[in-house]
């Protein structure tokens, strides 16, 4: 298969099915997200953002894009930054991994690590992000940047809505739940909105860490968990309870158990949110045993973590 761009790398992940994982009666499919040259999902988004925000021109070329990020988004503007002929500059809690910071930088962003508010290194919580933020806006506001500000851009649900649901549709026509973990949401909202528009009687659940379920609890027990990049004990502002049929937690024991075995049965390398995405659907599955086809989503790499 011939790419003319990098960019082009960003779309048409598979949609594998997760053979070694689910038990026989069940088809659960895991749509390889961490294979983008970013090594997330979070590349769809900082695409689309960068393109509308070129399109619209609130983007100017060679202007500077600064944005808060765990690293996944971060990666991404990286790459669609370079491409495009933008510098960027990526603002980091200090609690997450070395290796996200070395890949960021590795791809081109310049970094600046905020400290951690209540969070503990490498458990970043919903207050380490809001500083992080805050200091990202400011700096752009300060020295004429593009603030990206991925909770808030309606490009980020776009995203998903245009690409990720109509490639996992196409890949599984006969879908009977989409499962994904709530970070900004981008992810969830766009291809639920997509799949519910096409078929409603398609299930969309989501994934929360168990002790920072704001959105099925609406309280916060504990804000640090192990899977970075979802579940910051905030409630998303695009958020559309309607789209969520369920909403499902898991405990860190076992994401990290089901990380390790993605890895070693499944032979894929993957991070946390991947781990708590399986988790999630099947316990979804073992629930409701009649949905037999669920498509759930393998976020990022496990290259971005010092535990695995």
């Amino acid at each position: 298969m011939r790419k003319e761009s990098t960019l082009e790398l960003i779309f048409q992940t598979p949609l594998l099915k997760l053979d070694r994982i689910a038990p026989a009666s069940t088809n659960l499919y895991g749509k390889l997200e961490f294979l983008q040259p970013g090594g997330s999902v979070k590349d769809r988004a900082a695409f689309q953002i960068i393109k509308d925000a070129r399109d619209a021109g609130t983007l100017q070329p060679g202007q500077t894009v600064v944005e808060m990020t765990s690293g996944n988004m971060g990666a991404g503007l990286a790459i669609v930054c370079q491409q495009f002929g933008h510098p960027f500059m990526a603002f980091l809690s200090e609690g997450n991994s070395p290796e996200r910071i070395k890949m960021l930088k590795a791809l081109g962003a310049e970094v600046v690590l905020t400290p951690q508010v209540d969070g503990t290194p490498g458990q970043v919580t919903g207050k380490d992000i809001e500083r992080a933020a805050q200091l990202a806006q400011t700096f752009a506001e300060q020295n004429d940047g593009f603030y990206v500000d991925q909770f808030n851009n309606p490009s980020s649900v776009k995203a998903h809505y245009l690409t990720t649901g109509p490639e996992i549709l196409a890949a599984l026509p006969e879908i009977d739940a989409f499962v994904a973990a709530v970070g900004s949401g981008g992810t969830f909202l766009g291809t639920s909105k997509y799949l519910k528009q096409h078929n409603p009687a398609i299930q969309c659940i989501a994934v929360e860490p168990e002790k920072a379920a704001i959105l099925k609890t609406g309280k916060v027990v504990d804000p640090k968990h192990l899977i970075q990049g979802v579940g910051y004990g905030l409630v998303p502002p695009h958020w559309d309870s309607d789209l969520a049929d369920e909403i499902i937690t898991v405990q860190d024991q076992e994401v990290a158990a089901m990380t390790r075995k993605l890895s070693v049965q499944q032979g894929l390398f993957v991070g946390y949110s991947a781990g708590a995405n399986v988790v999630a659907s099947l316990k979804y599955a073992h629930r409701f045993p009649k949905f037999k086809n669920i498509a759930t989503i393998l976020c990022d790499t496990g290259f971005k973590y010092s535990t695995l």
